[in-house]
C-alpha cells in the first residue's frame, strides 16, 4: 500500500492512540518551500478547513498526538476539534509548542502552533491557537503534475534571441502537463531545443489565477506517437528560482482544475 494513500484515509476518532505518525521533516532541508505571506498562509488553512484534512498533531518531542481537524478559521486564529482522548487534549493545553501534519491534494503540509487554549466552539470544546507564522509545504514525489485537458491548453510565450542574427521573437506553444516542479510542452514543427538552455521571461496565463512569469531550463526532447498515428515532439521543462508566490499560484491553479474536473465527474457541473 502506498504510503501516501495512508495517509490520505480517514481515521476513525477512536483509533488516535494507534495512528501511524508520518515522520517529522526538517524546514532546513526544505526552505524553498516554506510560506511566509499571510495571504499564501490562508490559502492553505482555507483549503485544509474547506476539504476537513485531518491534522496530525505531534506535542512532548513526539511523544504524544492527535487526530484534528480545522473547524473555523477568525481573524487572527484558527480554531482545531478536540481529539478522541480528553487526557491528551489535557496535555495538548500544556505544552508551548506543537507539530502539525497534514495532506492537501496529496501536498505534504507542516506547520508549528505556539500553545493552544480551549474555547467554546458551537456548543462543544475546541482548541484556539494564533496563525503559523510559517508553513512547510512539500510535495511527496516533488510535485502533482497536471495533464492539461484538450478543450482548455495553457499556452506559453517563450522569448528566443538568435546568436546568429540577433534577432529576437516569441513563440507561442501548448503547455501539456504542468506541475509545480516545472512542464512540458508541445514543440511547434522545426523547433529545436537543447538540452540545459534556459529561456528568462516565459509567460503563462493561469485563467482565473494570475500570469506566471518565469525562467525555464531545458530537461529533455522526446518524441511520442499519438493514437492517430502522427508523430509529436515534446520538451520537459524545470522552472528555475520559482518564487513562493509563483509556486502558491501554480498550485492554486492545479488545485482548481482538479476540483472542477471532480465536479464534473460527479455531475455538478
Amino acid at each position: 500500500m502506498d504510503e501516501q494513500e495512508d495517509e490520505d484515509r480517514p481515521h476513525h476518532p477512536q483509533a488516535q492512540q494507534v495512528a501511524k505518525a508520518p515522520p517529522l521533516l526538517e524546514a532546513g532541508d526544505y526552505a524553498k518551500y516554506i510560506l511566509h505571506e499571510k495571504a499564501e498562509i490562508l490559502f492553505v488553512l482555507k483549503s485544509l478547513l474547506e476539504r476537513v484534512s485531518q491534522i496530525t498533531i505531534f506535542f512532548n518531542e513526539g511523544k504524544d498526538l492527535l487526530l484534528t481537524t480545522l473547524i473555523a478559521i477568525a481573524d487572527d486564529r484558527i480554531l482545531l476539534d478536540f481529539g478522541a482522548s480528553m487526557e491528551t487534549n489535557r496535555k495538548a493545553l500544556t505544552v508551548p509548542k506543537l507539530f502539525c501534519v497534514a495532506s492537501l491534494e496529496k501536498v505534504r503540509i507542516q506547520f508549528l502552533l505556539r500553545g493552544l487554549r480551549q474555547v467554546d466552539f458551537e456548543g462543544r470544546p475546541a482548541f484556539s491557537a494564533d496563525y503559523p507564522t510559517d508553513v512547510l509545504r512539500l510535495q511527496r514525489r516533488e510535485f502533482f503534475r497536471l495533464t492539461m485537458p484538450i478543450t482548455r491548453p495553457l499556452k506559453c510565450q517563450i522569448p528566443i534571441a538568435e546568436a546568429e542574427s540577433g534577432n529576437n521573437f516569441i513563440i507561442d506553444v501548448n503547455v501539456v502537463d504542468i506541475s509545480g516542479g516545472g512542464l512540458a510542452m508541445a514543440l511547434p514543427d522545426g523547433v529545436v531545443f537543447d538540452k540545459d538552455r534556459e529561456f528568462a521571461d516565459c509567460r503563462i496565463e493561469l485563467p482565473e489565477v494570475g500570469v506566471l512569469t518565469t525562467t525555464l531550463r531545458v530537461c529533455n526532447q522526446f518524441e511520442i506517437t499519438l493514437r492517430s498515428g502522427a508523430h509529436v515532439k515534446r520538451a520537459g521543462c524545470q522552472f528555475v528560482g520559482l518564487p513562493g508566490p509563483m509556486l502558491t499560484m501554480v498550485q492554486r491553479y492545479i488545485i482548481k482544475v482538479e476540483r472542477e474536473r471532480k465536479a464534473r465527474e460527479s455531475g455538478m457541473m
